[in-house]
């Protein structure tokens, strides 16, 4: 369900992986067959990522993957839930530049939360109904991705 219909590849691939230079072919469609060589693994980074680098039909790719082998040295954070009216996340990757609120705190539509930093540009979030900052997940100067969850509101 995540990854799509791995049926596709073959047995080995599927069960061990490729080694860099090794050359695949996956018939994703009848008669639509994908060329698929590996040139190299990247270094693990702090998440627990590697960057994989392949080419697909000739066209160079690069991905990142989680390294199964090594544990993150920095947690996951949680998703905000769409569902959920409390949960605040984040519009766009970036670094949370300040925090204007306080766990406990009663906020009032409108009032500043917090600020992103992206691309040296600026975002302010706002808030949009009045409530209490139940949870406070991030802190100025962390790395955040898009939707991750920043505030839970009551």
């Amino acid at each position: 369900r995540q990854y799509g219909p791995v049926r596709v590849l073959p047995t080995r691939a599927f069960f061990y992986g490729m080694e860099p230079g090794e050359e695949i072919e996956a018939e994703i469609d009848p008669g639509k067959t994908l060329e698929i060589r590996l040139q190299t693994v990247g270094e693990t980074d702090e998440k627990g990522e590697v960057k994989v680098f392949f080419e697909l039909n000739g066209q160079p790719r690069v991905i990142r993957v989680p390294n199964r082998l090594v544990k993150a040295q920095t947690a996951a954070r949680p998703k905000a839930d769409p569902a959920n009216e409390g949960h605040l996340g984040a519009p766009m990757p970036g670094v949370v530049a300040s925090v204007a609120v306080a766990q406990g705190q009663k906020v009032n539509p409108g009032d500043l939360l917090l600020t992103i930093e992206a691309m040296k540009m600026e975002t302010a979030i706002h808030a949009d109904r009045a409530g209490l900052i139940k949870t406070l997940h991030v802190r100025p100067g962390e790395q955040i991705d898009a939707k991750d969850l920043m505030i839970e509101m009551e």
